[in-house]
C-alpha cells in the first residue's frame, strides 16, 4: 500500500515547519502562510494551519539496516521516546525495529527500519534514509467499521492484530493503523489516542474528519 500525500493539521504552523526543514532537514517543496509541504522520499507531508488539531500517530519507512544510525541522528537533534525502557522498539514479529519522537504538536512520529523490504543503502545516515510515509493512526470505537469502509473503497488485508484494541491494514509499504481509542492507547507513550483529522492520497484517497471516512465522490 502506496502513501504518496499525507495533510496533518497544526495549531503551531511555523514551530512544525522549522522542525521538519531545519532538524529532520526534509526539503521544502511548499510553503504558504496558511500551509507547508516537505518531501519524505517518494512522499509528500503538509501540514495545514487550524485553531484546533489533536496529536496523530504516522510513521517513515528508513533503509532497512539503519535503525540505530537514525537512532544516533535523532539523539543529535530531539528527545527519544521510550519504548518499554529502551530507545529502539523491537518488532520482531514484524522482523522490523522502530524509534520514536514527537515533533512540536506532539504528533508521535516513528522511524521504522523493516528488513523485509530489505532496502541497503551504505552511506552514513542522513535524511535521505527516510524513504516514505509508511503508517497512519486511525483513532475511533468501532475498528471493524472502519476496515470495511476502508475495504469497500479498495480491498485490504489484515497486517496484525484484530478489531477489538489495535489493527494493522496493508503491508510493509503502507498501514493504516487501527486503534479503538475505548481499549487501547498509543504506543509507546500510553497517552490518551484521540481522533485526529488527515487527507490521504496514494492507493487510498479519502479525507477523515472527525472521526469519519470521507471520500471525494461524497
Amino acid at each position: 500500500m502506496k502513501i504518496s500525500e499525507l495533510t496533518l493539521f497544526t495549531t503551531n504552523l511555523s514551530e512544525q515547519r522549522d522542525f521538519y526543514t531545519n532538524v529532520l532537514e526534509l526539503p521544502l517543496i511548499a510553503s504558504t502562510a496558511e500551509k507547508f509541504t516537505v518531501k519524505i522520499g517518494v512522499s509528500s507531508l503538509t501540514f495545514v494551519t487550524s485553531e484546533q488539531a489533536n496529536p496523530a500517530h504516522f510513521a517513515i519507512n528508513i533503509s532497512s539496516y539503519k535503525i540505530q544510525q537514525a537512532l544516533s541522528w535523532m539523539q543529535q537533534r530531539t528527545d527519544i521516546l521510550l519504548c518499554e525502557g529502551e530507545q529502539i522498539a523491537d518488532f520482531s514479529n514484524w522482523n522490523a525495529a522502530a524509534v520514536y519522537f514527537y515533533d512540536k504538536d506532539g504528533n508521535i512520529v516513528e522511524f521504522i527500519a523493516r528488513k523485509d523490504l530489505d532496502i541497503v543503502n551504505t552511506h552514513p545516515f542522513s535524511a535521505t534514509d527516510l524513504l516514505s510515509i509508511s503508517e497512519i493512526g486511525i483513532v475511533s470505537d468501532d475498528n471493524e467499521a472502519i476496515y470495511h469502509q476502508l475495504n469497500a473503497i479498495l480491498p485490504i488485508e489484515i497486517y496484525d492484530g484484530n478489531f477489538k484494541r489495535f489493527c494493522a491494514l496493508g503491508n510493509v509499504e503502507g498501514l493504516f493503523i487501527l486503534v479503538n481509542h475505548t481499549k487501547k492507547k498509543w504506543f509507546p507513550t500510553q497517552e490518551e489516542a484521540h481522533v485526529a483529522d488527515f487527507h490521504i492520497k496514494g492507493d487510498y484517497n479519502f479525507r477523515f474528519l472527525n472521526g469519519k471516512i470521507v471520500t471525494e465522490k461524497e
